[in-house]
């Protein structure tokens, strides 16, 4: 299983609104570098969210970008949103569908599911990637529902500006928002587009919440948050976010779901589960990624 001590993560306690302040670990993916923020030791989720990666930025020359092989998935829902560049995703129900900026590709794993991340139609060119990855425990009643997939053109998603800040609502519901995106249980994600000076109160109706500040530096109820950092909120349920300069949020919330397990791209409230995930993937019991017969093995195997 996969536990990490407060050092790595690099997580600090603070007496204030803002309860836990998580610095991410760079993670090193050969062709580029993600800052992961959670799970991180001393908060393993936020509502449903296991799993937050920031991509990039990163600039590939021609020929070169994201390539990543086929692999399984348990327990889980994948969020993909792009600030910048573009991915083509294929999974082994058939589905091929590019990501660009904006839109959303919503994969549900549930009882499995296997998929690789492929460079996208600028692959002969010099191109960008950035981005946010994340993943959503699935309810311990739907950790076995059969796998989907769903892609959310950007133009679905509401958008509102109130204070000098545009809200791009990606799931849930928000200032009377709601969301096209599914949800398996109560969640809120929300791309926050900051402009100098700008200053806007934010009610919030989930149990638990967190900003990281993507670009830029922010404050929140008065206490600066700056790029690169995970602030966990207290619980209140309003909060008022300002900047001197621009700068971009994402906002994730949801109410807690309980322990996980998680071992590599397999997240259950069952560890044995995890450990028949393993073997079938050892076994090659998942279904296969048509026209894409390479595959990931499991860490150190």
């Amino acid at each position: 299983m996969s536990y990490f001590s407060c050092e790595e993560a690099e997580c600090q306690a603070q007496d204030s609104h803002i309860r836990l302040r998580i610095k991410p670990r760079e993670k090193d993916l050969g062709e580029f570098t993600v800052r992961r923020v959670l799970p991180a030791a001393k908060q393993r989720m936020i509502g449903p969210f296991v799993f937050f990666d920031h991509m990039g930025p990163a600039e590939f020359p021609p020929g070169k970008g994201i390539d990543v092989r086929p692999h399984p998935h348990i327990g889980i829902a994948t969020i993909t949103y792009l600030f910048d560049g573009e991915i083509l995703h294929r999974d082994s129900l058939g589905v091929v569908q590019p990501i660009q900026p904006g839109a959303i590709n919503l994969m549900t794993a549930g009882s499995g599911i296997v998929h690789s991340e492929r460079p996208g139609a600028d692959f002969d060119r010099l191109s960008k990637l950035h981005g946010i990855q994340s993943w959503i425990a699935l309810p311990a009643d739907k950790q076995e529902i059969p796998a989907d997939f769903a892609h959310y053109p950007a133009a679905e998603l509401p958008q509102w500006e109130s204070g000098g800040v545009t809200f791009r609502l990606i799931m849930g519901e928000l200032a009377g928002y709601q969301s096209p995106v599914k949800t398996y249980s109560r969640t809120l994600y929300a791309d926050l587009a900051v402009t100098a000076r700008a200053e806007t109160r934010i009610k919030l109706n989930e149990k638990q919440h967190a900003l990281y500040v993507a670009e830029g530096v922010v404050s929140v109820d008065g206490e600066e948050v700056t790029s690169g950092v995970m602030a966990v909120l207290d619980g209140g349920d309003e909060l008022l976010l300002s900047a001197s300069q621009n700068a971009r949020v994402l906002l994730i919330g949801g109410d807690p779901l309980g322990e996980r397990h998680m071992y590599w791209n397999f997240v259950s409230d069952s560890s044995e589960r995890i450990e028949r995930a393993k073997d079938d993937w050892r076994a090659g019991n998942f279904p296969a990624v048509p026209n894409d017969d390479e595959f990931i093995p499991l860490p150190g195997e």
